[in-house]
């Protein structure tokens, strides 16, 4: 439970996702604030989080909070740091789940000794099971940092890691639902090839990649050895694996995860540049 007034500013499906955690996990629906722009979205948050305040000013939600939630899309922030930037005194700690946005870019925007916390969550905290990266400023303190561990672990696991690292973060794990929904898929279509319907063939792949990671999260044990568990000499599992490692499965994985963290590395330089020229 959380006991501070929390502002979510775009309050869009992270955001929204963060507080339904949040007050699962106990803290005060009078607790939170959100800001939308789109009637549509304030409905639907009303109706699935009631108590919580919603609002369309965002300069009146950050006065009246005591943590901001920074959740808007990366093009959109330098907006609004510049409506809310002067209210964000050194008494509001900052938080920030916008992809690509580096502390320094933010602490341009926002005068004094800004606490700033940046954070890279992945979609699986829509249904509570994400993983989230958070990485303090150097002026945000140790309660600091244990509030915002509190927060994302409402919606799954939390990691501390310096900044250097979150463009890695934003490769593996932020980027990383979409390679195992891709792997679902090709998944379930080879058990339609093998004469499975659709429904079943989707079903058995969900779960079982659901139940595998589960197996290696309970027993901690290396996944190299539960893999040899599985495969039996002669078996059907040492066929199935040594064609994923000819057509290099482990490989392009490896690679989809440096291409992915690369191009995060690329678009928090060119939203640095893009601040630093908007002040020249």
């Amino acid at each position: 439970m959380i006991e501070r007034t929390l502002a979510f500013l775009g309050a869009g499906n992270m955001g929204a996702a963060i507080i339904h955690g949040l007050l699962r996990s106990g803290t005060k629906a009078e607790r939170i604030i959100a800001t939308v722009r789109r009637d549509e979205k304030a409905k639907e948050l009303e109706r699935s989080a009631p108590g919580i305040r919603v609002l369309r000013d965002n300069l009146q939600a950050t006065k009246e909070a005591d943590v901001v939630i920074l959740g808007v899309k990366p093009q959109a922030m330098e907006k609004l740091l510049a409506t809310v930037g002067p209210a964000l005194d050194g008494s509001k700690l900052v938080i920030s789940i916008a992809a690509g946005v580096p502390i320094a870019a933010l602490e341009r925007k926002i005068p004094g000794r800004a606490r700033i916390i940046r954070t890279m969550p992945n979609t699986p905290a829509l249904v509570g099971r994400g993983a989230t990266a958070i990485s303090p400023g150097a002026f945000a303190t140790d309660d600091d940092l244990a509030l915002a561990t509190r927060i994302f672990d409402a919606v799954g696991i939390t990691t501390v890691v310096d900044e250097s690292l979150l463009d890695a973060v934003t490769g593996l794990s932020g980027s990383g639902p979409a390679y195992v929904f891709l792997v679902i898929e090709a998944l379930s279509d080879a058990g339609v090839k093998v004469g499975l319907s659709r429904h079943v063939a989707l079903k058995l792949a969900a779960q079982t990649v659901l139940g595998s990671a589960q197996l290696l999260i309970e027993t901690q044990a290396h996944p190299g050895a539960l893999k040899d568990q599985v495969t039996s000499p002669g078996g059907t599992a040492i066929a199935g694996l040594h064609t994923l490692e000819a057509g290099g499965l482990r490989t392009t994985l490896i690679d989809a995860v440096e291409a992915a963290s690369q191009r995060a590395k690329e678009l928090g330089e060119a939203f640095l540049e893009k601040v630093s020229r908007s002040e020249s």
